[in-house]
């Protein structure tokens, strides 16, 4: 099965993106599943590395990365991230910066589309 995520909440503040990226990333330890996700709009503020957050609460950052481990594919909308002052120099290793082109054929290659 092949699966979509788009995300588009920012990474704190609501736990939609939290959400979708726990989704992603248990369909990839459950096996079977290739995963690819998305990030656009507050999402692309997800993609920023470094982040720093008080003890014991999740870092989007790091759960990103765990996806990238596993296996899935992690692309930030290119206007989005430059519009939040994120540079591709700035995101979390293995998030690539993308376009809208890139999530179209996403889009059209997945099986499954779940937005968050």
């Amino acid at each position: 099965m092949k699966v979509l995520f788009i995300l588009n909440d920012p990474p704190y503040g609501t736990e939609r993106s939290y959400n979708g990226l726990r989704l992603a990333r248990s369909l990839l330890k459950a096996g079977g599943a290739e995963v690819k996700l998305f990030l656009i709009g507050d999402a692309a503020a997800c993609a920023k590395a470094g982040q720093k957050v008080p003890q014991g609460y999740y870092n989007i950052g790091d759960m990103l990365g765990m996806i990238v481990r596993a296996g899935g594919k992690i692309g930030a909308c290119g206007t989005c991230i430059e519009a939040r002052g994120i540079g591709e120099t700035d995101l979390v290793e293995g998030v690539s910066r993308s376009t809208l082109d890139e999530l179209t054929g996403w889009t059209q290659w997945a099986d499954k589309v779940i937005v968050f």
